[in-house]
């Protein structure tokens, strides 16, 4: 009779070893995000202007600190939203982060932080103060044209007394032309663009999308959030530079003529345009 451990009880350790290689094997979260954004040909200055995540919150992210999010919900959203730009999955690394900090938080404290476009306008009484002054003005305006009213009539009473039988027979009277209605801007005011500069007209036709854009010498002209329906116009003497957060929403028209772009929904794109486009550069 032996003693020791039989082949059953060192099972055990032979799963813990090979669960640790596979710990091993597996890349970190920052260095996932890293090596994605790499291979994105991206910098850390592109993710941070296409995200809105600070550039030193994505250094320490692709370094495993986390520390600088504020909290499990911020990092988790801030794995997300770094992992789309880079054209990465963000589950298998949200899981990642679970498995190493604990696991998945409630998710009550998540609503303010991504759901903050959608809270209700507080509902108020009736402002009974405007409605009274309103009231006010229209009745001054009634009497005040009343009395406007009484004070022609009464002198084209007295030019009918002193005026000629021929005269008071002709009557002239004279109308007011409504005046012109302000043209909306359309297509062919872009298309009538200077030939000496370039004009780049971005519309958000898909949903919503973060534009920036930049001049010939690199100064930024926009930066902000499209909504659906809206559209932004740029003019430069030489270069406007463009980068989209979620191209596949965007719909570009350059010296007045549409760039025909399979654009991908989500995918980031930086693009270049000059007087000689339509052409990305």
């Amino acid at each position: 009779m032996s003693i020791g451990n039989s082949p059953e009880d060192e099972r055990p350790f032979e799963n813990e070893h090979v669960e640790a290689d596979r710990e091993e094997a597996r890349p970190s979260i920052g260095r996932a995000l890293q090596q994605a954004r790499i291979a994105a040909g991206l910098t850390v200055d592109d993710v941070s202007s296409a995200t809105r995540v600070r550039m030193n919150i994505v250094h320490a992210i692709e370094a495993d600190d986390f520390s600088a999010c504020g909290g499990d919900v911020y990092a988790r959203g801030h794995i997300r939203t770094l992992a789309k730009a880079v054209h990465l999955d963000p589950e298998p690394l949200l899981a990642q982060y679970g498995d190493e900090h604990g696991g998945r938080p409630a998710p009550t404290p998540a609503a303010p932080l991504f759901e903050a476009e959608r809270i209700r306008p507080e509902r108020r009484g009736p402002n009974w103060t405007a409605a009274m002054v309103a009231a006010i003005v229209a009745v001054i305006g009634f009497v005040g044209f009343t009395m406007f009213q009484g004070d022609d009539g009464g002198s084209e009473a007295n030019v009918a007394e002193g005026s000629t039988p021929s005269d008071s027979a002709s009557p002239t009277t004279k109308s007011k032309k409504p005046a012109d209605p302000k043209p909306e801007p359309s297509d062919s005011a872009i298309a009538a663009a200077p030939q000496d500069k370039v004009t780049v007209r971005v519309a958000a036709a898909d949903g919503r999308s973060w534009i920036a854009a930049k001049d010939h010498n690199g100064r930024m002209i926009f930066d902000g959030v499209l909504k659906q329906g809206d559209t932004k116009t740029f003019q430069d003497s030489s270069k406007v530079q463009l980068v989209l957060g979620d191209a596949g929403a965007i719909d570009l028209f350059v010296n007045g003529k549409k760039i025909e772009e399979n654009f991908q929904p989500g995918s980031v794109e930086r693009l270049t345009y000059t007087k000689g486009d339509p052409e990305a550069g």
